[in-house]
């Protein structure tokens, strides 16, 4: 009898030391669940945005404005759009092609971006073209200028918000003709930015009823124009129009001055010929320049006055026209999501609700040509003059909302 009932407690005690483990491994597992689920919950609730943006090389400088523009924007929506948390993955393509795409695939298997936006080199938008394509993911070009993105090379996937070589060497050859003269001396940096922004001054210059009497192409990164600023001056132009960007625009400029032209032959070109990043290095050379471009510091409306309000309190220090479109790429973006109330898991109603997108930017009114997916918005001619000792742009005239033909 004592053996009975000693083994019914044992047998009592077994069963509930085996519940207690049940019930313990069973509230374990549940838990986890809910962790799961949650880290699952908070996953969806964050829209990840890929820059592929140069942080090294000779357009660090540009990338690193254009990722301060974007910041800025999200900062001040506090990275958050209709109730989803924003990330920005940020990845260096090197202006080089190959890293490029070698970082895309990174972005997209490895960090699963929702979109893309970048690049500044044509060649890396090239580059990442086709992959972007058959992956059907939403790309928001926000700065690389190459004309056959949006016409051979177009994608139903990618958009432009930047601009095209086409708007801003046309805009400004009908304006030329009027303005300047009837016969241009034309002279750009020799790769195919240069080339294609040439090419489309020429045309609009010579539909206008003008003379490109010659023209010379110095290799990118040239440090001396004397040869070339010798066969420019002569007696029978009445102007030069030259497309330099960057270090080039500080020499090419420079030079000018140096050599006698300033004051003599008149210097009209793209906006990046004397643009907020190179002017001060100038000196007073830029002074008289006229050039065009979709946005400047001198914009006065309430759009710019409050970007450059912001982004001056944020940097300490003035927006570049690429800050310009960081900005204004991040809030085609926010517009999308807000479109779509935060649901972005369809990838053809992303660009289609992208396509239809209409804001007014620090740079004035922009929208999409829904046939070419390139930016059509206002071009700019500005006159640089001498204001308090340093000179300033001013916005003397605009060509608006102008259409790339996508051809």
């Amino acid at each position: 009898m004592k053996s009975f009932k000693r083994n019914a407690f044992l047998l009592i005690a077994l069963v509930l030391l085996l519940s207690a483990c049940s019930s313990g491994a069973i509230n374990t597992t549940t838990k986890e669940k809910d962790k799961d689920t949650k880290t699952n919950t908070e996953e969806k609730g964050t829209i990840k945005i890929g820059a592929l943006l140069p942080t090294s090389g000779v357009y660090a400088s540009l990338g690193e404005n254009l990722l301060n523009g974007m910041k800025l924007y999200f900062e001040q929506q506090n990275w958050e759009v209709a109730g989803k948390k924003i990330e920005i993955v940020q990845e260096d393509d090197e202006s080089d092609p190959q890293v490029g795409l070698r970082k895309l695939r990174k972005l997209t298997d490895q960090d699963q971006i929702n979109i893309l936006t970048g690049t500044v080199s044509t060649a890396v938008a090239y580059a990442i073209r086709d992959e972007v394509d058959k992956r059907k993911l939403p790309y928001i070009n926000s700065h690389a200028g190459g004309n056959d993105l949006t016409r051979a090379k177009r994608s139903d996937y990618i958009w432009r918000s930047s601009f095209s070589s086409w708007q801003i060497g046309h805009s400004m050859g009908e304006w030329a003709y009027k303005n300047i003269g009837k016969k241009i001396y034309v002279t750009a940096a020799d790769y195919a930015f240069g080339h294609e922004v040439a090419e489309a001054f020429k045309a609009a210059y010579t539909a206008a009823g003008g003379k490109v009497v010659e023209e010379v192409y110095p290799p990118l990164g040239n440090n001396d124009y004397s040869s070339y600023l010798a066969k420019m001056n002569r007696d029978d132009i009445d102007g030069i129009y030259a497309f330099y960007a960057g270090s080039d625009a500080v020499r090419f400029v420079q030079q000018y001055n140096q050599y006698g032209l300033k004051g003599k032959i008149p210097l009209i070109g793209s906006g990046w010929l004397t643009a907020e990043d190179v002017r001060p290095q100038q000196g007073m050379s830029p002074d008289g320049i006229t050039a065009s471009i979709f946005w400047d510091y001198s914009i006065s409306t309430p759009e710019n006055k409050a970007f450059i309000k912001a982004y001056e309190k944020k940097y300490n220090s003035r927006p570049s026209i690429e800050s310009a479109e960081g900005y204004d790429a991040a809030m085609i973006i926010a517009e999308t999501i807000k479109k779509l109330n935060g649901d972005i898991s369809d990838s053809a109603k992303v660009v289609d609700a992208m396509s239809s997108i209409k804001i007014t930017s620090p740079r004035g009114p922009i929208s999409f040509d829904k046939e070419t997916h390139n930016v059509i918005q206002n071009l700019y001619i500005v006159k640089t003059s001498v204001v308090n000792g340093k000179t300033e742009n001013k916005v003397i005239d605009t060509i608006e909302q102008v259409v790339d033909p996508g051809k």
